[in-house]
């Protein structure tokens, strides 16, 4: 009797699922610095690659224009992203972080930086360092 050899994206798909629910539990339930998800990744996407549009941060996390703009208005209401005006276009403009944003950045940075780094206390390096390869090339494909 030959044994049923699940697919490796079967295995793949169910544990994302599994870590997305425990992801999103964890952060909302005990709460890993004091940025949402989506503040946490618009401030390192501005702070990274320097002032953007809302059209531009729409494109590069595939959401609609309306979900960025409010989400960036947040920003901007707690001071951690201000407009720059565009030359061109009086209309439009690009978002630069602020040194508060930065800085409270760098704060949630380290806080999830310190947790992930409990998480895998007892894996080796190597391991640790495939996984983080794996999960990048994983990411890359949704660009």
């Amino acid at each position: 009797m030959s044994e049923k050899i699940d697919h490796p994206a079967e295995t793949i798909e169910l544990e994302l699922a599994i870590l997305m629910r425990r992801f999103l539990a964890a952060t909302t339930n005990k709460k890993i610095g004091t940025l949402d998800r989506s503040a946490y990744l618009l401030l390192h996407q501005i702070s990274s690659n320097g002032s953007s549009g809302v059209k531009a941060l729409a494109e590069e996390f595939q959401l609609d224009i309306s979900t960025i703009s409010r989400q960036t208005a947040s920003l901007e209401q707690k001071g951690y992203v201000y407009r720059i005006p565009d030359p061109q276009d009086g209309r439009a403009y690009s978002l630069q972080i602020t040194e508060s944003g930065a800085a409270e950045l760098a704060s949630n940075k380290q806080a999830r930086y310190e947790r992930v780094a409990e998480l895998l206390r007892d894996w080796p390096a190597d391991d640790q360092q495939k996984f983080g390869e794996l999960l990048s090339k994983f990411n890359r494909i949704f660009a």
